[in-house]
């Protein structure tokens, strides 16, 4: 068990139980429950083909106006794919959570992850909830069971925690996330990455939306393990309220200094994911810059993070800069070879469209045995930068994806 630097925000009980979902046995069903309805903010998935639990949350935070009771999440299977009958049961759960806590159905935020396109055993879920409502606890031992539990091929919990000050009264943030693999997190605010905020600020449905967009876009929305972006993606951003300090009447100062310890709390997750990726074996910062606008930089750090070639070449410490540039090459993003530089880990590896007459690649090698290491690409004297978090692609990665559903 992890120790919490911090306090938990107040107005929040966790539990979690073994529902017989997963293979392995392990607690697989993590319930969260507010003291009173919170206020909440979700951002999904891009792709198109979304799994059952995220339709019927869009459905829910419409019918209660934005506002949360329980949050109900299983792991070991993402009931994604399984057409009306998957609809069913993720409405079924939540009907049933709502009988045995005493809230209304839509009330309930439900997630999913595992396997795709199997039917989720909704009646083991069901015959659980008692247990689950029975242990729920404000305790760190509670919120890390909950955070263990919805794990699938994860290695390790995975939380942050951040505590600022509003109107002289302490306001705790507390995140914790799961994923490892098919992380290529596209949200948007209409083996997957779900993650999970908590917070005692007293905020408005509408003032969480407008701090979680930019806090998810440059965290979760800039990390890479595969760049498959899953059916499941999910971010939620509660607030209990129970701290008595209320944004909306905060000082710009305090505003910021809370959007800021939100930020840092997603940067510390998106983080944490990557360096437990599945296989990984190192973490690459890439910094680009000099780019025309943000977004072409992002498109060119997103060319180079999904290269088979270049994570590859990043498994081994292999100084192979020609991949880096070859991918930002064809991101489809228009730039002069010319006025590209590469670095690896600070030192010169490309320089005016060839080999920098300074790479010493012995050094760099040395630099990419790292754990971590940044890869720099300067584009030339535009405004646009992105700072993108992926790794490298290695063996152990394609035996845990090879026999994922058997």
């Amino acid at each position: 068990m992890a120790t919490f630097e911090q306090a938990l925000p107040a107005g929040f009980r966790w539990s979690a139980v073994q529902a017989g979902i997963k293979a392995s046995g392990r607690s697989d069903l993590a319930l969260a429950v507010t003291e009173e309805p919170a206020a909440a903010a979700a951002m999904f998935t891009s792709n198109q083909v979304k799994a059952a639990p995220l339709q019927v949350d869009a459905e829910h935070l419409r019918a209660s106006g934005g506002y949360v009771r329980a949050v109900l999440v299983n792991a070991g299977n993402a009931n994604c794919a399984t057409g009306e009958q998957g609809l069913a049961a993720a409405r079924e759960s939540c009907a049933a959570l709502g009988r045995t806590v005493g809230i209304a159905p839509h009330q309930v935020f439900p997630s999913s992850t595992g396997i795709i396109g199997v039917p989720l055993p909704v009646e083991k879920l069901i015959a659980t909830l008692p247990a689950a409502v029975a242990g729920l606890s404000s305790g760190a031992e509670a919120a890390e069971a909950f955070a263990t539990a919805i794990m699938t091929t994860d290695t390790r919990m995975k939380v942050a925690q951040a505590e600022v000050a509003i109107g002289g009264k302490p306001v705790r943030i507390f995140g914790c996330c799961k994923g490892a693999g098919m992380i290529g997190p596209q949200l948007v605010p209409h083996a997957t990455m779900l993650v999970y905020l908590f917070t005692d600020l007293a905020a408005q449905p509408a003032e969480l939306k407008a701090m979680l967009a930019p806090s998810v876009e440059a965290s979760f929305n800039s990390i890479s393990v595969d760049g498959d972006t899953s059916t499941n993606d999910t971010v939620l951003l509660l607030a209990s309220g129970a701290s008595g300090a209320a944004y909306g009447s905060a000082s710009q100062e305090e505003q910021q200094a809370f959007r800021d310890a939100l930020g840092t709390v997603c940067g510390k997750l998106a983080h944490a994911i990557i360096d437990d990726g599945e296989g990984v074996t190192h973490v690459v910062t890439l910094q680009i810059k000099g780019a025309t606008d943000d977004a072409a930089a992002k498109r060119i750090a997103k060319s180079i993070a999904h290269s088979p070639l270049c994570k590859t070449a990043w498994s081994s410490a292999d100084p192979n800069w020609g991949r880096i540039v070859a991918a930002a090459g064809y991101a489809g993003v228009q730039f002069d070879p010319a006025d590209v530089s590469v670095h690896i880990g600070g030192l010169p590896v490309f320089e005016r469209g060839t080999r920098s007459a300074a790479m010493d690649e012995a050094a760099v090698h040395q630099k990419m045995l790292q754990r971590e290491f940044e890869i720099a690409v300067s584009l030339g004297s535009g405004p646009g930068k992105c700072q993108f978090l992926t790794c490298d692609l290695t063996v152990e990665y394609v035996h845990i994806n090879a026999d994922y559903s058997t």
